[in-house]
């Protein structure tokens, strides 16, 4: 894997950016200590990010989708205002459990649900429009994600994709996980329903606005 930002470059940026709240830092070391693919943590300066944009939007309805251990989930309740709402989407029970023991300690977890299920399954049930979405789960189903919550994200609202630069193995896509997010990098570029920017910020950020 190559990483996109030199280790002592993305050192500097964790220097130089607001220090998470003590609780995700807890939650970051209990994830590596004892989770199988840590690396999927989203991270002081994504999750600083996230929470940023969720303010500068002024976001009230959240949809997550790909929860993990919950570090975005939080990163992303903490920009809400006292009523908004963030709904997180996960598939599997010991990431959802670790994630809600976390959220009961925060003040911001109330704001969070847990919808335990496939994510399409989820979205397709979901009533309502959201003002912000962050995609981060299984690659292969970028393009199905897309597609489904798009509908769900109002006008004028942000899409969020984590991962679009996959260690730079965009620019030689030979393996099945590769060519996925190819395809969705491709699809959101030809799609005139939005405008986008793409973003090195970690592995990858793709910041998609619904006209």
């Amino acid at each position: 894997m190559i990483p996109i930002v030199a280790t002592a470059l993305e050192d500097y940026c964790r220097r130089h950016t607001t220090t998470p709240d003590a609780l995700l830092d807890e939650l970051a070391a209990y994830t590596r200590s004892h989770c199988k693919l840590p690396q999927m943590l989203t991270g002081p300066v994504e999750g600083t990010f996230l929470r940023l944009l969720v303010q500068l939007t002024g976001a009230r309805q959240v949809l997550e989708i790909g929860t993990f251990t919950g570090y975005s989930a939080l990163s992303m309740a903490a920009g809400l205002p006292d009523d908004g709402e963030l709904v997180t989407c996960e598939i599997d029970a010991e990431h959802a459990r670790i994630a809600q023991s976390f959220f009961d300690r925060s003040p911001h977890g109330r704001k969070i649900t847990i919808r335990l299920a496939p994510a399409l399954e989820t979205v397709s049930a979901l009533k309502g429009e959201f003002d912000f979405v962050f995609l981060d789960a299984d690659k292969e189903n970028y393009v199905n994600y897309y597609e489904a919550v798009l509908p769900k994200l109002r006008p004028g609202g942000l899409l969020v994709a984590d991962n679009v630069l996959w260690s730079g193995k965009v620019l030689d896509p030979r393996e099945k996980t590769d060519q996925a997010i190819v395809a969705f990098n491709d699809r959101v570029a030809r799609d005139a329903r939005v405008e986008q920017v793409m973003l090195s910020v970690r592995d990858g950020i793709l910041l998609v606005r619904k006209r």
